[in-house]
């Protein structure tokens, strides 16, 4: 393993354990599902083992997340294989758009405001619902977004702010932008000297892109999920996040490929080999501007 893939995994290990069943969601839904879904048991231990888990570690943790529901588990003979459930695969199917797709660039001025009716149960209920689509509560009663999720059985208004600050300083208010910029500047010191490396870096091996890609993805993941991903008339001009995705697609352009190719020869299903994905893997970030 290279100098700096090592580095990056003591300082994974250092600042927080790696919990072995998210890391393996983030294997699954990023690397082996666009292979076709399914994996080996003895696959995911080998590839486990590059990221420094134990096996009973990965065992106690595909235990419960089929338990959980997150997983599916096939045994053929004695050998068995895992998948992630068709709730999971569909749940990290929408998240993918946020991962790979960024924030949008045109914002067309207004909110959406959502008054929140019922009980207060049923307003809890609603408010987790609408925050979840990257909407925020301005009060209990109250949530604001800027996207057109519009069921009919809600109470829409539209309003739109009179000056471009304005416009910021409520979306300041609104979301918690602060918490998330230290997220992306946590992200961005822990991953430049990756990004380094990498670009100073003569043939890193397949295996080692494999790891950095995981890794990347699992951490980028865990903040851009929380992210509204405000359009960034309504962001501050030094936001970090921005660096973060750049930085992110720019390190998974080099890495996914190489990773793809070690998987395609060391890992398979019951049929054999992962299949190939449909298209290379250092494509999947869409571009943006900024």
């Amino acid at each position: 393993m290279s100098g700096f893939v090592a580095d990056l995994l003591d300082r994974f290990h250092a600042r927080v354990p790696i919990r072995a069943g998210s890391l393996i969601v983030t294997l699954f839904g990023d690397a082996i599902v666009p292979r076709g879904g399914q994996l080996a048991l003895a696959s995911l231990l080998e590839i486990m083992r590059a990221f420094r888990v134990s096996e009973t570690l990965v065992r106690t943790a595909m235990s419960r997340l089929v338990a959980e529901g997150l997983f599916e588990r096939k045994k053929i003979g004695r050998n068995t294989f895992y998948a992630l459930s068709a709730s999971a695969e569909e749940a990290f199917a929408d998240a993918a758009g946020k991962i790979y797709g960024g924030s949008p660039e045109y914002w067309h001025g207004g909110f959406d405001l959502v008054l929140l009716e019922g009980s207060a149960t049923e307003r809890a209920d609603a408010r987790a619902h609408w925050q979840s689509h990257g909407y925020a509560a301005l009060t209990p009663d109250l949530v604001i977004g800027i996207a057109g999720h519009r069921p009919k059985n809600a109470l829409h208004l539209s309003a739109s702010a009179t000056h471009p600050a304005t416009a910021r300083a409520l979306a300041q208010r609104a979301w918690p932008l602060d918490e998330l910029a230290t997220r992306y500047l946590q992200f961005n010191a822990m991953f430049v000297p990756t990004g380094a490396a990498l670009r100073g870096h003569v043939g890193p091996n397949d295996l080692d892109c494999v790891v950095i890609r995981v890794l990347l993805i699992h951490e980028y993941r865990r903040i851009v999920l929380r992210d509204p991903l405000l359009p960034n008339p309504l962001l501050p001009e030094d936001w970090p996040g921005r660096k973060a995705r750049n930085l992110c697609a720019a390190i998974y352009a080099i890495v996914a490929d190489p990773a793809d190719r070690w998987l395609g020869a060391h890992t398979c299903d019951h049929r054999g080999p992962l299949p190939a994905p449909a298209q290379p893997m250092s494509q999947r970030f869409a571009p943006q501007a900024g």
